[in-house]
């Protein structure tokens, strides 16, 4: 069983069992108050789960891509959960858990993910389908773009089926850790996606006054 937090788009934490599939979730789709509702979130869904903390195999964290604030309070709690727990933490690329939802659900063919980056941006990621396992299979890595250029960013724009995701289910995320847990497939890297250079720079020194 895995504990999976994502706050790429809102905030959505969930516990999953491969073989029962989603034991809980809780969601709350305001983009701007992640560090104000992730804790109850957690409770939340471990107490809805009917489950012990002890009885967890793992937590799992979206990695993204999503805006720099909201992201990093997921990460931060997933990490901070797996240290208190004792147990490991494994990583998803949160446009891939999108997909593998889409996928699941009995949909085909080639698959475009996007959600909002803010400041009149969008990230997105593109799928050719699923691999002989099931698990998505991406065509073009996660990218950010305005959303006009979207169609010059993406190959083949034309046929790809588009989902405009408001929210990333962290159910869907711990789903798609299982699979590739049991398919022995790798995890994201535990470099966030953020797409965007930080706003804050390390100062040069101390500007001349003249």
């Amino acid at each position: 069983m895995l504990l999976a937090i994502d706050t790429s788009a809102g905030t959505s934490v969930a516990v999953v069992d491969r073989d029962r599939g989603i034991l809980s979730e809780v969601n709350d789709s305001d983009t701007r108050r992640h560090a104000e509702v992730i804790g109850e979130a957690i409770l939340f869904a471990i107490e809805r789960s009917g489950i012990a903390i002890d009885q967890l195999s793992g937590v799992t964290a979206g990695m993204g891509p999503g805006p720099f604030t909201g992201l990093r309070v997921g990460i931060a709690a997933a990490q901070a959960f797996a240290f208190g727990a004792s147990r490991p933490l494994v990583r998803v690329v949160s446009h891939d858990a999108v997909a593998w939802g889409h996928f699941a659900a009995g949909n085909t063919g080639p698959l475009l993910v996007v959600t909002d980056a803010r400041r009149r941006e969008v990230y997105f990621s593109a799928y050719s389908g699923v691999d002989s396992v099931g698990l998505p299979v991406r065509a073009q890595e996660p990218g950010l773009c305005r959303p006009d250029e979207l169609s010059l960013a993406v190959a083949d724009y034309e046929d790809y089926e588009r989902i405009d995701a408001a929210e990333v289910s962290a159910a869907s995320a711990g789903l798609l850790a299982e699979g590739l847990f049991l398919h022995k497939r790798a995890f994201a890297g535990a470099e966030a996606l953020y797409l965007r250079a930080p706003d804050a720079t390390v100062s040069a020194g101390p500007k001349r006054v003249s």
